[in-house]
């Protein structure tokens, strides 16, 4: 499993992370900033989305136009409830994905994962 795990370093991420730590930072500035760090995010876990080239007419010239390669639309899962702020800065860069939604909490005594809840789109074998 770690080796799924990326750590993002951006230094806008780590101050907007920083910003959203301290004590006095108000819940309508916490929320904003979420929605910025998922933004964020959401450009890094895509940055290595594979490309296709297509020909586009611009105003100047027809052109190869680099276009995402892959025919099927995302699915973005979120993990109830840490992961739902995030939801909406995600969208915003890529608003034509479906959302799915896992619930989890610990064990009080024995610390391992239970699920609650599981939905993912019906389509998924449409999705990425």
């Amino acid at each position: 499993m770690i080796n799924n795990v990326k750590v993002i370093y951006h230094p806008l991420v780590q101050h907007k992370l920083s910003l959203m730590r301290q004590a006095g930072t108000s819940t309508a500035k916490f929320r904003k900033l979420l929605k910025e760090v998922g933004l964020l995010l959401a450009y890094e876990v895509t940055r290595d989305l594979p490309l296709k080239y297509e020909p586009i007419n611009t105003p100047i010239s027809p052109m190869l136009a680099p276009m995402l390669a892959s025919e099927k639309k995302m699915v973005i899962v979120s993990i109830m409830r840490a992961g739902q702020g995030l939801l909406d800065g995600i969208l915003e860069l890529i608003p034509s994905s479906r959302v799915g939604h896992i619930g989890l909490y610990r064990d009080p005594h024995t610390f391992v994962p239970i699920e609650y809840y599981f939905k993912l789109p019906d389509d998924m074998t449409q999705r990425d």
